[in-house]
């Protein structure tokens, strides 16, 4: 069975508010809406976008999903946990969730496996021992766990690429190992959430969860101004005076950039789609410098004295 990645489909963030679900939702319904929509997938797309909202958008149902979610990507092959059981709640929580302004006649038939395996017709899903006490009715004593807060410095090539970490993780008297995955163009500022990481719960209560705030590593090539990089490249005179080709790195590997003739230090050359990814990826920026190269052998010295007596040049003359 093929993972769904909610978040994903939504075009949100892990740590999205309510607020910013439903605006997601909104607009990609409204876009994808099978009555409007001219798009070929128009109605699927409108299917996955619903069923996204109905576990996003309820509290208890993004919980859930959220106990593993984590740890896959979407399209992974997936099956749900050992020990994972689902329980339809009653009374108020039985109400099928839609969103707002739903498509007339899209029903839970509608749904995925996934959405299948893990909330059969609508209901709740959770594990063990806290379904268990739901049944038995003892929440009136739990009490869920704190959300903690920490900060994560991560390398421009991780929030470039994407990837996994191992973090060590210190709560109380307990000391974890978590696989931490980072997504491909996280921001400085935006937080990774990880469900039920946080301070534990009391009687059988759902522990809180643990956000990471993202931080970038001061990186010894590129400079950072939202998602532009700014890369400094040295040239030899030669080489801004006749134009060359020269090669330049970027976070995606070496390519090539021809340097216009007559290129001056200072200014400033655009590889396009070159910065950290997003919607739309950020650039890249070479900013050039001219490095002469020493003078420290009668040869060279000659050189620069040949150009000094036939190359009719002063660097000065726009100061008046």
């Amino acid at each position: 069975m093929e993972f769904k990645d909610y978040y994903e489909v939504l075009g949100v963030s892990r740590t999205a508010t309510a607020d910013e679900i439903k605006k997601a939702y909104r607009r990609l319904a409204h876009k994808y809406h099978p009555d409007v929509s001219k798009e070929r997938d128009a109605e699927e797309r409108f299917k996955a976008v619903s069923e996204a909202y109905e576990v996003l958008h309820d509290a208890e149902k993004r919980r859930a999903y959220d106990q593993f979610g984590h740890d896959y990507r979407a399209g992974d092959e997936f099956r749900p946990p050992p020990g994972w059981q689902w329980q339809p709640h009653t009374g108020a929580h039985a109400r099928s969730h839609r969103g707002p302004n739903p498509a007339e006649g899209f029903s839970q038939t509608d749904f995925s496996e996934f959405f299948s395996s893990l909330f059969g017709e609508g209901g709740f899903a959770g594990f063990g021992e806290r379904a268990q006490q739901h049944a038995r009715g003892r929440h009136s004593h739990a009490r869920h766990g704190e959300d903690v807060t920490r900060p994560l410095e991560i390398t421009l090539e991780e929030a470039f690429a994407g990837g996994n970490r191992a973090l060590s993780v210190d709560n109380g008297s307990e000391r974890r190992t978590l696989n931490v995955r980072i997504p491909a163009g996280i921001a400085p500022g935006q937080k990774i959430r990880l469900a039920g990481q946080g301070t534990p719960g009391s009687n059988g209560a759902t522990a809180g969860d643990l956000y990471l705030e993202v931080a970038y590593r001061p990186h010894p090539l590129y400079q950072v101004d939202g998602r532009d990089l700014t890369l400094e490249l040295p040239l030899a005179p030669w080489e801004a005076a006749l134009g060359a080709k020269v090669e330049v790195p970027t976070l995606g590997g070496r390519v090539t950039l021809a340097v216009p003739a007559g290129a001056q230090s200072g200014q400033k050359l655009r590889l396009r789609g070159r910065g950290l990814p997003g919607k739309p990826a950020g650039d890249q920026f070479v900013r050039l410098k001219i490095v002469n190269p020493p003078a420290d052998t009668p040869a060279a010295r000659e050189l620069f004295q040949k150009m000094a007596d036939t190359l009719p040049f002063d660097p000065r003359a726009g100061l008046g």
